[in-house]
């Protein structure tokens, strides 16, 4: 069925010979001229078929122009736009090894891996560029999105970062935590956005479904910053009541919100700050002794309260010199910096989301699961690339509801 199909599909394209007169635009302000018909063969969900297309030759920019592969998608690709979208969604899934096997055992379409990872990569840069090309066109205001129909009340943005894993000329020169001092990964950072309408039956804050939109980059926290801001524009931040950024505690976290959105609430994750809470304790358990437990549940009482200062005056109570002082001051000076993000009795109260899990299961789904399997080192290009795949999919159901065509205003 698939060769009939096939066989069926090469008469379809060779009905149109893409011949559009002796002269065509070449695209770059000058004509070429119709030279030949050459052929061009195309992998497709079909199989393989050969296209036989006028071929256009500018002398004034030295390249050809072939009108028919642009109008089929095809221009500078052998891939069909069809197998082109299977080829990512494999690609971007599992090894690219693996990702041919599929696409074989399942389409009967036979790639070598090669080939599966050079498609996709192409795909996602493509991906990425024009996320980047959207977030400037919102930045600059020569588009400016429509607020979300209907309006949510809440949206939240969640940041975080983690490693993938590089080859050596990707880290040369940059300090890592390894015992040598040299990287073996780059950073990427996530941004997940979502609405909230609701709570439950219990007062908990529940995510809307199919509202989950990702975007990820290994550019500076800058160019990040743009990003997330050019993404909060897009899902209505603008219009929203309450719009609400999480993060794990880090200082580029709150520069971000801060220059990009001064009028969210900024809010530690609360399982982070817990974290940092048995880390202190660990530090005065030599003083504590046998109170260890009772002084953390009680200091746990205080930070669901928000009663940084209650931290403090118990922490202040324990005179320390040298390292053990240095060591509880540093875990100290996390709780004092971040204290107004950490009003969680008030934020619950308000309906909020305390927790930033979202973005640390992002962290795990949408990166660690692909690019950190056994072995594997990613160039930042190709890394960046497979990772812009995996947040299309991700975000996918949000993409779908946003790109209806009844949502969108054409221009004037």
């Amino acid at each position: 069925m698939l060769a009939v199909g096939c066989g069926m599909l090469g008469q379809l394209l060779a009905a149109d010979s893409g011949y559009r007169g002796p002269r065509v635009p070449c695209g770059q302000g000058h004509e070429a001229v119709f030279t030949a018909y050459r052929d061009k063969a195309i992998d497709t969900v079909l199989g393989p078929v050969t296209l036989n297309r006028a071929w256009y030759h500018c002398a004034e920019c030295g390249h050809g122009v072939a009108p028919r592969d642009a109008e089929l998608g095809v221009a500078g690709a052998s891939m069909s736009p069809g197998l082109a979208a299977m080829n990512d969604l494999a690609a971007a899934a599992g090894p690219f090894a693996g990702a041919a096997r599929l696409l074989e055992e399942l389409a009967g379409v036979r790639l070598d891996a090669r080939r599966v990872g050079r498609a996709a990569e192409a795909s996602g840069a493509a991906v990425a560029a024009a996320g980047r090309e959207r977030a400037a066109l919102i930045a600059s205001r020569k588009v400016v999105p429509l607020p979300p129909s209907p309006l949510p009340d809440k949206l939240y943005a969640v940041v975080d970062g983690t490693g993938v894993p590089m080859t050596a000329r990707e880290t040369a020169g940059r300090e890592g935590k390894g015992e040598d001092g040299r990287a073996r990964t780059r950073e990427v950072k996530l941004g997940v956005f979502f609405t909230q309408d609701k709570l439950d039956k219990d007062g908990y804050p529940v995510r809307d479904k199919a509202t989950t939109s990702i975007i990820a980059t290994f550019e500076p926290a800058a160019a990040f910053g743009s990003l997330v801001r050019a993404e909060g524009i897009r899902r209505g931040a603008d219009h929203v009541r309450q719009l609400t950024v999480l993060g794990d505690g880090a200082a580029w976290i709150w520069g971000i919100a801060t220059d990009k959105f001064p009028e969210a609430t900024q809010i530690v994750d609360l399982f982070h700050a817990r974290e940092h809470l048995h880390s202190l304790t660990r530090s005065l358990e030599f003083m504590l002794l046998d109170r260890r437990d009772e002084w953390l549940a009680a200091r746990l009482e205080d930070l669901d309260y928000g009663y940084i200062d209650g931290i403090e005056a118990a922490v202040r109570q324990y005179p320390l010199e040298g390292v053990k002082k240095d060591e509880v001051e540093r875990e100290l000076g996390y709780f004092l910096n971040n204290a107004p993000r950490m009003r969680y009795h008030w934020f619950r109260q308000c309906g909020l989301f305390v927790g930033s899990g979202v973005v640390e299961a992002s962290c795990k789904t949408v990166v660690a699961q692909r690019l950190k399997q056994a072995g594997m080192h990613w160039t930042v290009a190709g890394a960046d690339a497979i990772i812009a795949l995996r947040c299309k999919e991700a975000s996918s159901q949000w993409e779908a509801i946003c790109d209806h065509r009844h949502n969108q205003t054409p221009a004037a």
